[in-house]
């Protein structure tokens, strides 16, 4: 939320240029809403708790292990994560971790060969899949 934005003189794309400096500096999460607020003049104020109640059911919900793993699989299955010195990753299934805030768990055969730029891969199309606008999640490898 960006408070007092009565205050900043505006031009044409003055907000989409502010917002684009802020997510640059909060990088790399990138997946989080930016609001435009003044309290002076009420503007976008419900909005903001709107959005705020938004995020939190992003927060708390539950996604089934069956959804989780017809869509992840298939991406998997698409692009396997990449060998590690001869070794073939196979991840066998997904499954959400029953904690306050979305985690993941994707069973496998080598999880300690899975590379940060898989992990960064899954938890992209987590979050393009799955509504999770907002939140930070947790992606592990468990050996299966």
């Amino acid at each position: 939320m960006v408070n007092k934005w009565d205050l900043i003189a505006k031009e044409t794309n003055t907000a989409r240029d502010f917002e684009k400096n802020l997510k640059e500096k909060i990088a790399p999460f990138n997946d989080v809403p930016v609001l435009f607020t003044s309290v002076l003049d009420k503007q976008r104020i419900f909005r903001t708790v709107e959005t705020a109640l938004e995020v939190h059911e992003n927060r708390i919900q539950k996604i089934k292990t069956s959804q989780l793993n017809d869509l992840m699989l298939d991406i998997i299955e698409k692009y396997p994560p990449p060998a590690h010195r001869g070794k073939y990753i196979k991840i066998k299934y997904v499954t959400q971790l029953p904690l306050f805030y979305p985690a993941f768990v994707f069973y496998c055969n080598y999880p300690d060969h899975v590379k940060p730029s898989y992990r960064n891969f899954l938890e992209n199309q987590l979050r393009k899949h799955f509504k999770l606008t907002g939140v930070s999640i947790s992606v592990y490898f468990r050996e299966k």
